[in-house]
């Protein structure tokens, strides 16, 4: 090799080596369904969460931080810095919960600026390609997509896009592949989103994280405690400390790599708690747009850049997550659409100008509006109130400040102008299928609909599967789009009883038809049950389900409904039906 082929190779890892060491690596660790109050940082004493309540005192911590008041919506504002209904979020299941395939995300956004991506967890913004994780800018994704699951210990889970076993507990499990990314990735920028799925129901722990709590005496409890149950929230508290353990091992690991002074770890979670439990006197739980809804954690730490014991008193929300992280990166923006989100970087840096002016920030769910200042909060039912002096929402003191009452009447009726129209509109996107680049499309019951006496396994579609298919009279359908004309097969995921083997299947698209028999018996049991601290609500339990495959066809590109229907059903039952899988085997025409 020549003198000066080793100069050029010197001076690329010299530069590879800067740009490594000046460029941030970012942690991204979201919860689900915990509230503002737990955490033993903000004052609840029935907990401890030491590892989270460092990175306030190593960092910063955000005294008025708001999401929205469910899952889905929250994780679309933190992708996009945009409000959640620009971007076509409308619901937490069945469709209702995918970001537009115009949005770009703030994966996409590290990942141009050469970053490795990962994401492990809980995704909840579309399932099929090109709304999966994958081509969201993530290179990396192991988790789920939907909004719940039924079953936290050794789950079914997807590695990009193909089926695996979860192993053990499943938080403890989405913490060690993000700790294999790390570790992987430690030789360039990475950025790492770990969304985990709990508090979120089902009340499933391990015996380690729940032992503590199963006869614990609670000191503080939840405002007008008679709704509170208290087997649910010690549950929902075992499950915190849980997160809190798995926080500790991702900063274990950086700390270990030499990483932990140059990345930026930021803990948030998506809405107010799921049950009613201490939340500082806050009004308002999951599901509302009043302050104990929509208020969240928000703690960062990047030692040497923002100083320890750092307390930010301006109010944020989950619109400013992916401007600010890009501003601390020192990656230049330029959004495909007008971010909705400010940097807050200035008032983490200490560089912000001390009057600052005020802003508004809104919380959607639901039809329901309310707007958030600094120092006011007018409710969906347009009372006002005074937040600095009754965080509680106690007394409207519309009376008192009819001015204020109407500027902020003004600001939500412009607001819903500007944001809820495209809301109003029917959902008419399908679910895409087969794309080249990601040949394996899954349809899981959740998007499907159930037509005649085929029912769902539980009310929340989101985990479910279908049953009680009995007739031929009876359909399930799924509205989809086909991307790539060329042979697929299909494959259906099923049980089913020794006594109703023998049924015929036809699964039709158009004119095009799969057709199979159901000639082996399939039927385990349920899980899930064995593993719940308390009864559930409305999640489905699970079972495993076996592949049937119904043959190989040509499909043409376009839209048209997939029809599952039986030909013959030669006893009381035809399947259950978890899923349906078209594969792209063999495209017309060159890639």
């Amino acid at each position: 090799m020549s003198a000066r082929t080793w100069f050029l190779l010197g001076v690329l890892f010299l530069h590879h080596s800067a740009f490594a060491a000046e460029t941030p690596n970012v942690v991204v660790i979201l919860s689900d369904d915990q509230g503002w109050g737990d955490l033993s940082v903000n004052g609840n004493v029935n907990l401890r969460t030491p590892n989270l309540d460092s990175l306030a005192r190593d960092g910063a911590r955000f005294e008025r931080f708001y999401v929205c008041p469910v899952c889905a919506p929250t994780r679309a504002e933190f992708l996009t810095g945009r409000y959640h209904p620009r971007g076509g979020v409308r619901g937490v299941t069945s469709g209702g919960e995918r970001l537009d395939l115009d949005e770009k995300t703030i994966a996409d956004t590290f990942k141009s600026a050469g970053y490795a991506t990962g994401a492990f967890g809980k995704w909840h913004n579309g399932t099929q390609f090109p709304y999966h994780p994958n081509a969201r800018g993530f290179n990396e994704y192991y988790g789920f997509t939907s909004g719940h699951w039924g079953e936290y210990f050794n789950p079914p889970l997807e590695h990009n896009g193909q089926p695996v076993q979860g192993h053990g507990f499943i938080t403890d499990d989405l913490t060690d592949h993000a700790i294999t990314f790390i570790k992987a990735s430690k030789d360039r920028p990475f950025f790492c989103y770990l969304p985990f799925n709990t508090p979120h129901s089902p009340m499933q722990v391990p015996d380690r994280s729940y032992d503590k709590f199963k006869n614990a005496d609670l000191k503080l409890r939840a405002l007008g405690s008679e709704r509170e149950d208290l087997a649910m929230t010690r549950v929902a508290l075992a499950l915190c400390e849980n997160i809190d353990e798995n926080v500790g091992r991702v900063l274990k690991t950086l700390e270990e790599l030499s990483l932990d002074r140059n990345t930026i770890v930021l803990y948030f979670s998506d809405n107010g708690p799921n049950s009613w439990r201490w939340n500082g006197g806050m009004r308002g739980r999951k599901g509302s747009t009043d302050e104990g809804g929509v208020r969240s954690p928000l703690l960062i730490r990047w030692p040497e850049q923002i100083r320890p014991g750092t307390h930010v008193k301006r109010i944020s929300g989950a619109i400013d997550l992916l401007p600010t992280l890009a501003d601390l990166a020192g990656i230049p923006v330029k959004p495909v659409k007008p971010f909705d989100g400010i940097s807050l970087a200035p008032l983490l840096l200490g560089t912000a100008l001390e009057n600052q002016p005020d802003r508004m920030i809104f919380s959607h769910w639901n039809g329901k509006v309310s707007v958030r200042s600094q120092e006011y909060r007018l409710d969906a039912a347009n009372r006002l109130y005074d937040m600095v002096r009754d965080p509680g929402q106690q007394r409207d003191v519309t009376p008192d400040h009819p001015e204020v009452s109407a500027r902020l009447i003004q600001a939500v009726a412009g607001w819903k102008a500007d944001v809820l129209p495209e809301l109003n509109k029917q959902d008419d996107r399908p679910f895409p299928v087969g794309y080249r680049e990601f040949p394996s499309t899954i349809l899981p019951a959740r998007d499907g609909l159930p037509h005649g006496k085929v029912r769902r396994s539980a009310n929340a579609p989101n985990c479910s599967y279908f049953t009680n298919w009995s007739s031929t009279d009876d359909r399930i359908t799924w509205d989809i789009e086909v991307n790539t004309g060329g042979r697929y097969e299909a494959v259906i995921h099923y049980t089913c009883a020794s006594a109703d083997v023998g049924s015929e299947i036809e699964l039709s698209l158009n004119e095009q038809r799969f057709r199979g028999k159901v000639i082996e018996a399939y039927d385990p049991p349920l899980r899930g049950k064995e593993h719940d601290r308390v009864p559930r609500g409305g999640e489905s339990y699970v079972k495993d389900f076996k592949p049937l495959s119904l043959g190989i066809t040509s499909l043409k590109p376009g839209r048209g409904l997939l029809t599952l229907r039986a030909l013959a059903v030669p006893s009381q039952q035809v399947i259950d039906v978890r899923s349906v899988v078209l594969r792209l085997i063999e495209p017309d025409g060159p890639g």
